[in-house]
């Protein structure tokens, strides 16, 4: 099972589309599951959401691989993803697979997954064992950027454990 947490501000975006175009790159199949933050509006702002309950249910549940995709903004996530990751506990998600992902409009922020995303993740518990993924949102279908990162990926351990 394989899942992907889209942390754009606007629902379907390209964000949206990009996290399903990287599950598929390494999965061979589209995402079980995409969470769009968007749609849990103030729900975020408050303990106890259901809705909130629920994504975060299917987050910690999440199988072989779990993608964190948010455009970036001022060189890092977006607030809305920061306050779905601020409902996780230190270690709550137990060694889950994750791919941290971001996209950008220039290369200036290549490095904002690695730098402000993947630790994070880490905190609250999930394996990072790939390097964060930065891809410009005008070139997600062949991105070259994609296919370079999977290309060094594939001779990975974890990444084969991901695409049995």
């Amino acid at each position: 099972m394989s899942l992907a947490v889209i942390g754009n501000p606007k629902a379907r975006s390209r964000t949206r589309h990009a996290a399903e175009v990287v599950v598929k790159a390494m999965t061979g199949s589209p995402p079980d599951t995409v969470i769009e933050l968007s749609e849990l509006g103030l729900g975020l702002l408050s303990w106890g959401d259901s809705a909130v309950a629920e994504a975060k249910r299917q987050v910690l549940n999440a199988g072989e691989l779990l993608v964190v995709a948010t455009p970036t903004y001022k060189g890092t996530y977006t607030g809305l993803l920061k306050l779905f990751l601020d409902q996780f506990g230190a270690g709550e998600l137990a060694g889950q697979p994750t791919v941290p992902l971001m996209l950008g409009a220039a290369m200036g922020h290549a490095l904002a997954p690695e730098l402000s995303l993947r630790p994070v993740l880490v905190e609250i518990g999930a394996s990072c064992p790939w390097p964060g993924l930065y891809l410009l949102d005008s070139e997600i279908d062949g991105s070259p950027l994609l296919e370079a990162w999977l290309r060094r990926q594939r001779s990975t351990p974890s990444f084969v454990a991901v695409t049995q």
